[in-house]
Order: structure tokens, then sequence, then C-alpha cells
């Protein structure tokens, strides 16, 4: 989902914990053999995450409405933060369906502000109720999906450490004005290139990562009905034959320039 915080800080293992660093990479050994990064290998919230979500290409309107408003959300918090408070966010929302969020009016913005459940931030819950307003007026040019994904680029970065992983590209400078232009509020480049990451537009898995390429989109495939997906209602699913992210390959190239990275 959005910039990870913990990915800029020191993860430490809880005593007698089995995940250790693996030598000359980015990465940890969980006591299953599976290398991670440091943000994901400890915590059981964030490692589920990071397994079986993060990274997996996003391809349902309301999958991707809920994944902009919590990087929204995340801005200046943790990404644990959102995760612990996702179920709350998802009842305060209408499990984020945009056509119910755009009909919110002043008195749930109030209601919203006394909900413990989720971060009270007056500017960020408007944003969520603008950008289901964008969302449905984005319906009659081809919608938020197939908007979002044109501004997929042609390669990814191959990082092999945090160090390694940009902050924000050209696409997501461009994405983010591009759904400015649309309407949309707290979609600044920084939270676009979060959210690329997120969705799977953009690989920044570390390579030596058990998850590097596993979303199908970066990898050579040769059968297309083999690409993971994740839907709305939190599942895993493959994709039909003839995706057209299938079959596009991760190119070789130089890593990116050593900036702070962030999930």
């Amino acid at each position: 989902m959005t910039t990870m915080n913990e990915r800029a800080e020191a993860v430490t293992p809880p005593s007698g914990a089995l995940a250790q660093p693996d030598a000359g990479s980015g990465v940890v050994r969980g006591d299953d053999g599976l290398l991670r990064p440091t943000w994901a290998a400890t915590d059981p919230l964030m490692r589920d995450y990071y397994d079986t979500e993060w990274g997996i290409p996003v391809r349902d309107e309301h999958g991707m409405y809920e994944r902009i408003s919590l990087e929204a959300f995340q801005a200046g918090l943790s990404w644990a933060t959102i995760l612990k408070k996702r179920e709350a966010f998802r009842l305060a929302f209408a499990n984020f369906d945009p056509d119910r969020v755009a009909t919110f009016t002043e008195a749930d913005v109030e209601r919203l502000m006394n909900d413990v459940g989720i971060v009270r931030n007056r500017m960020k819950i408007r944003a969520a109720i603008t950008n289901a307003q964008a969302t449905i007026a984005l319906r009659a040019e081809g919608g938020l999906v197939d908007f979002v994904w044109s501004f997929q680029p042609t390669e990814t970065p191959t990082p092999v450490t945090f160090a390694d992983v940009p902050t924000q590209s050209a696409e997501s400078v461009a994405l983010s004005k591009g759904l400015r232009a649309k309407g949309f509020a707290f979609v600044g480049p920084t939270t676009m290139f979060a959210l690329m990451e997120a969705i799977g537009i953009v690989d920044t898995h570390l390579v030596d990562s058990h998850r590097r390429g596993s979303s199908g989109v970066w990898t050579s495939a040769d059968d297309a009905s083999g690409i993971a997906e994740f839907d709305h209602s939190g599942r895993v699913r493959l994709a039909h034959e003839g995706n057209s992210t299938a079959g596009v390959k991760l190119g070789e190239r130089g890593h990116p320039a050593q900036e702070r990275g962030r999930r």
C-alpha cells in the first residue's frame, strides 16, 4: 500500500527469532527458509501481507479504490498502522464501495472523525469521498483500473537492498498528474509509486526475495492463465489466459539511483 516507513527503520527480530540476515543482500531468512525484506520478516501481520498480497495485480474497481484510499490515509504513518486498522476502515467506508462513499455527507465526515478505529484526519476523509466521486466519473472514460494501469512502465527496478528502491518514478509523477486532472486528491507522486508497488505495476521486491517476479507481470509468462491477481474479496486468483500483462519480460538494467526505500 503506501510509503512504508518500516523500510527506513531497522527491524530487530524478537529474542530467539530465527529470521537471520542473508549475507550480501537486503533480505533475511525466516524460520520457514524463505527470504524476505526486514520489514516483512518478523511481524506476522506484515509477513502475511507481504507473502499474500503486496505486489499482486489488482484489476477490480473496488480493490483499486481501496488501495488508493488507504495509501492516502497512510501518508505520514507506518503501513503497519493502516493494516491493523484495515477492517475498521472497511466498515467505516462501506467496504470501499465508491458508489456508497460518493454519497457521504458532512454528517458522515463527522461520524468518521469520531471513529477511533480509523485514522481521523478530516482532509484525508474528505479526499476518500472526493476520490469515490472521481472514480464514478472516470467510468465514462474506461474506468479507474484501466486508467491506473495505463501508466505501467516498460521496465521495473531490480533492487538488491532497500537503498536501491526509488520513492517515485516518471510514471508515478505522470499518474499523479493524471489522477489530479480527473479530480482525485491525496495522490502525490510518492504515494502513487507506493500504489504501483502494492498493485504490481512495478516489482520492487528485492531480487533475492522469494516473492520476486511472483505477480507474473514482470517475468516471462508462457502460460498467461498462471498469472496471480488479487481481487476485492481478499483472495488471490489466477488471471484468465490472454491477460494484457502476460509475457512482459524484465529487461536487464542498472539499479535505480540510491534513494531511501519505502515498503
